[in-house]
């Protein structure tokens, strides 16, 4: 399996209103975030891509801005423009 496999394997983990950062990811995995972005450029739509934000809470860009809209309909907790990191993080069952 390849690093991108393990990338999505992992994004898909990630329920509906919560969240994970480039580096939950690649901590997941063992790849640093960058590696993590660019196997998310690779990622084909029935991947949740906008549960992966940047550190800060900060949506993704791409896809035209969509990510906060689709946050929102999944109830994700938000601090005004940003996810509520806090709150939203997904930590995933030990």
């Amino acid at each position: 399996m390849s690093f991108v496999d393990d990338v999505r394997e992992a994004v898909l983990a990630v329920p509906a209103g919560s969240v994970a950062s480039y580096g939950d990811i690649g901590r997941r995995i063992g790849v640093g975030p960058r590696q993590v972005g660019r196997a998310m450029s690779l990622l084909d739509e029935s991947v949740p891509w906008w549960r992966v934000v940047h550190a800060d809470g900060t949506p993704a860009s791409c896809h035209d801005g969509a990510a906060p809209e689709l946050l929102s309909a999944e109830g994700t907790p938000m601090r005004g423009r940003r996810v509520d990191m806090r709150r939203a993080r997904y930590r995933r069952p030990a």
